[in-house]
């Protein structure tokens, strides 16, 4: 009751009546704490992909303890693998400007480990001349790609690839191939070719986009062989996120790395799920109440290369708003 009248009244009675009846300042906190509705959108957690990557990084060193590792580019497009992976003194080497070709001359010695990205075969062949140990952490489905795109081209096809400029798993495909164009809009598709045509993509791509992207390929190149490459985990994710239109959600939560592509098209795909807020964050320490004032029907996605101990983490916070939990590197890795 005393709660109540100290909602209604005015501040200079609200000090004197909190004087003569005291409350304990979390009770008020708890009484004032808007509560959300929240959802976490299945699936959460690595991809099986991902999940091969990691286990590949810390068996090698579980099998080599004294050996110098050094992973060529992130094995996985997310910072706080990255830092997880330290504490196995398994080191990285990138450089966002330069290609995983010229990094490798930056190792020069040891283990190196081929990301969940894929490799181009030029990289491979590089790095068994300068004498050093490989174990490829490639995505079965990224390998899958790339074998069908070798193959088409010594069939004579032209490939046409959609993807992402620079990204690693679309630079093992297009990188030193004339014959293999890239494609990342509808106006960067080739005029003019005679030879005939194979279409296929970077596995975490938006659906909604390369649909698109073939619809006009296939206006333009009848004769076209199409062969869609997204990824099961890509695929599921994006489409729960279609499926909450119309929901009542106003709030959705994407977790994942800036740098990954698959968590950057979970986004997109929010927007077109017509979602009022998207919020894209890597961990707890980017959430802000303030920026959820308006929300109450919350969504929380994740990309294939985020921790499911971030997502949980966010979660947790969100529905006790109490203190931000602390980030445990070297819990990280489990999953």
């Amino acid at each position: 009751i005393i709660s109540s009248i100290l909602d209604i009244v005015s501040p200079t009675f609200q000090i004197i009546m909190s004087k003569l009846f005291p409350i304990d300042k979390r009770i008020l906190y708890h009484m004032n704490m808007k509560q959300f509705d929240i959802h976490m959108v299945k699936p959460q957690g690595y991809c099986g992909g991902v999940l091969k990557a990691i286990d590949s990084a810390i068996l090698t060193r579980k099998k080599n303890p004294n050996k110098t590792i050094t992973i060529l580019g992130n094995l996985v497009h997310n910072q706080f693998v990255k830092k997880a992976l330290s504490y196995y003194k398994i080191g990285t080497v990138d450089n966002k400007n330069k290609t995983r070709l010229e990094l490798l001359d930056e190792i020069q010695e040891g283990i190196v480990i081929f990301t969940a990205h894929g490799i181009g075969k030029e990289v491979y062949q590089k790095a068994m001349e300068k004498g050093l140990e490989i174990v490829d952490a490639s995505c079965p489905f990224v390998l899958t790609t790339q074998k069908i795109v070798h193959s088409k081209l010594e069939d004579g096809f032209v490939v046409f690839y959609i993807g992402k400029n620079k990204h690693p798993e679309a630079e093992a495909i297009y990188l030193n191939e004339k014959n293999v164009y890239l494609i990342e809009h509808i106006e960067d598709i080739p005029k003019n070719i005679k030879e005939k045509i194979f279409v296929t993509n970077q596995t975490t791509m938006s659906i909604l986009d390369i649909k698109e992207i073939f619809d006009e390929i296939k206006r333009i190149y009848p004769d076209a062989l199409i062969h869609d490459e997204i990824c099961n985990a890509t695929r599921v994710r994006q489409q729960a996120i279609l499926n909450l239109k119309n929901q009542g959600f106003n709030t959705l939560i994407v977790v994942g790395d800036p740098t990954s592509n698959n968590t950057k098209q979970l986004a997109m795909i929010g927007k077109k799920a017509d979602i009022p807020q998207i919020i894209k964050v890597e961990s707890v320490e980017d959430i802000h109440l303030d920026s959820l004032k308006d929300a109450s029907k919350i969504a929380i996605t994740s990309g294939a290369s985020t921790p499911t101990y971030l997502t949980n983490q966010i979660y947790e916070y969100l529905m006790n708003q109490k203190d931000k939990p602390e980030i445990k590197v070297n819990e990280i890795l489990n999953g």
